[in-house]
């Protein structure tokens, strides 16, 4: 069951992601779907840490993976943001991969820390 669970997860969340993706466009050196994508990914994981924790053992593990393996595995994307990093390093712009890696890392870190403060003070 868990396998359903986790699949029917990383379908909404590639969906989202697939959705978010046409938002690349937008900005000539930041791509903003994949940033989108991880932030949005990082403020839910916050979320679902303070959730998971307040629901305690009463909580399925399916629901556990469908969300943090199957949705947000599926929403977030660290391949797309390495090939997006790899492409500026490999022409040469090694001043915007770095902001790149510092965008995702820091403003992902940060939605996740949000998202978890918020959530912890409204549940």
């Amino acid at each position: 069951m868990q396998w359903l669970a986790i699949g029917l997860g990383a379908a909404f969340g590639a969906c989202l992601r697939a959705w978010l993706s046409r938002f690349n466009a937008l900005h000539s050196w930041i791509p903003l779907g994949t940033l989108s994508a991880n932030i949005l990914g990082g403020l839910l994981i916050g979320l679902a840490l303070v959730w998971f924790e307040r629901m305690g053992s009463g909580l399925s593990d399916n629901v556990r993976v469908f969300v943090i393996t199957g949705f947000l595995g599926g929403l977030t994307t660290f391949s797309t943001f390495s090939a997006e990093v790899f492409g500026f390093l490999h022409d040469g712009r090694l001043l915007a991969g770095l902001a790149l890696i510092g965008l995702h890392v820091g403003l992902t870190l940060l939605a996740t820390a949000l998202g978890f403060y918020f959530f912890k003070c409204v549940l």
